[in-house]
């Protein structure tokens, strides 16, 4: 053999290049593993170490404790399980192992878990979260259910709902709930009444099956739909026994299709006693209010103050005659008070009048005296004479002209004259 141009690898080479090619085969990077546990040791540092055989052969298996934590049972040497993981190549010693990440009794099968592994991841992304969920209306108008129009599950339904609560108009959302295309059909059948603005509740679900009829249920589609739906949705699939992803998923889960319809709608018959129980507590409370009253009213009619209803009213007539007769006295005395006072101005009015009166007597005279003295009247009795020219006294030889006709005041008449001559002189 010539080995002149073939290349030499090192161990930690071919066990690195293995791995590369194990680790890109997506066939690998996730698989189911049926089989007995054997040679099983779990390490203080929680790392588990068993292999897998059957009649034919063994695979070497890990499980770290991150994923061990959440196993919810003890694996033991004989046990049958189903493992999901990947396989790898550890470069150390070259064996190639299954890295697992799940582990599951078997009799649940690969259906049980692929269901285990969906329902931790959408678990971790919160899609179950209470906190998301919406409560139901209590009085719904429409509601719509997601189902076969031709399975039992619908006419059991129908019948609850008509039954318990006949005011609920139903609408029927026909999809497939068994098949490849059943869960597609259901979560756009969710989305489809999303957009509508008169549907209150949505019931999606079916009739009871095997594990792979109900399977649609366990689709992240149907379970993603729901999740985002507005709507309040109740999960009635199935029997009671059977969980689905839709179940985790909904606002409710119902134990059948039945069981939804009763938890969708209240009893007609449970509310019509209900009306009547607080009917009936209306009445006696009406009742009480009645009679209270009445007693009051009895009790204010056999008052004093109702018996003698003008009691008060005399009692303070009476008062307003008392101060009547207060203020009638106080003013007859200040009228007595003033009449006195008036009296005795008027002893002193006289007095004080007269010398008064006297005074202005002999000041009239001084002024009337002085007066006369001054009056034309008085010149003219001496013997002096005054000229007018019309309306005008003649003071002056300067206002008049000859020929001009004047009137002379004397003492006892008025002479008629014409100026014949006039000679202006000055007396001194």
């Amino acid at each position: 053999m010539n080995t002149a141009n073939v290349p030499v690898y090192t161990v930690s080479e071919v066990n690195g290049y293995v791995k590369s090619l194990m680790d890109g085969d997506p066939l690998l990077t996730g698989l189911l593993v049926r089989g007995e546990i054997s040679n099983y040791k779990c390490y203080p540092s929680g790392h588990h170490y068993f292999s897998l055989k059957d009649a034919q052969g063994a695979l070497r298996c890990v499980m770290f404790r991150g994923e061990a934590a959440r196993l919810r049972f003890r694996p033991a040497n004989g046990m049958e399980v189903v493992a999901f993981g990947r396989i790898s190549v550890f470069p150390r010693d070259g064996q190639y192992q299954l890295y697992c990440s799940e582990l599951i009794q078997d009799g649940r099968g690969a259906l049980d878990a692929a269901f285990e592994r969906l329902r931790r991841r959408l678990e971790e992304e919160g899609l179950f979260d209470p906190g998301h969920k919406t409560p139901l209306p209590g009085y719904p108008k429409k509601i719509a259910l997601v189902t076969s129009p031709a399975g039992a599950a619908v006419r059991d339904m129908l019948r609850v709902l008509g039954a318990r609560w006949p005011l609920a108009e139903v609408l029927i959302a026909p999809v497939r709930v068994q098949g490849t295309e059943a869960a597609g059909e259901i979560a756009a059948a969710i989305h489809r009444l999303n957009n509508r603005a008169d549907i209150d509740l949505i019931i999606a679900g079916r009739g009871g099956g095997s594990r792979e009829d109900l399977w649609a249920f366990n689709e992240e589609v149907v379970a993603r739909a729901i999740y985002l739906s507005n709507i309040p949705v109740i999960s009635a699939v199935g029997h009671e026994p059977d969980v689905t992803i839709a179940d985790y998923a909904a606002d409710l889960r119902a134990a059948t299709p039945s069981n939804a319809g009763e938890l969708a709608v209240p009893d007609q018959g449970e509310e019509r006693g209900r009306l009547a129980q607080l009917d009936r507590r209306l009445a006696r409370a009406l009742r009480s209010r009645l009679e209270g009253a009445r007693r009051e009213l009895e009790r204010m009619k056999n008052s004093p103050a109702m018996k003698q209803a003008k009691a008060p009213i005399q009692d303070r007539r009476m008062a307003l005659d008392a101060l009547r007769r207060r203020m009638a006295l106080a003013l007859r005395g200040e009228v007595e008070g003033g009449k006195r006072a008036l009296s005795a101005q008027r002893g002193r009015l006289p007095l004080a009048m007269g010398a008064r009166l006297a005074a202005q007597r002999g000041r009239l005279g001084r002024l009337a005296a002085g007066l006369d003295a001054m009056s034309p009247l008085k010149v003219l009795g001496r013997g002096y004479a005054i000229a007018r020219k019309g309306e005008n006294v003649v003071s002056s030889a300067a206002q008049a002209e000859r020929g001009d006709r004047l009137d002379v005041l004397v003492s006892d008449g008025v002479l008629n004259c014409i100026v014949e001559e006039k000679e202006e002189r000055t007396w001194r």
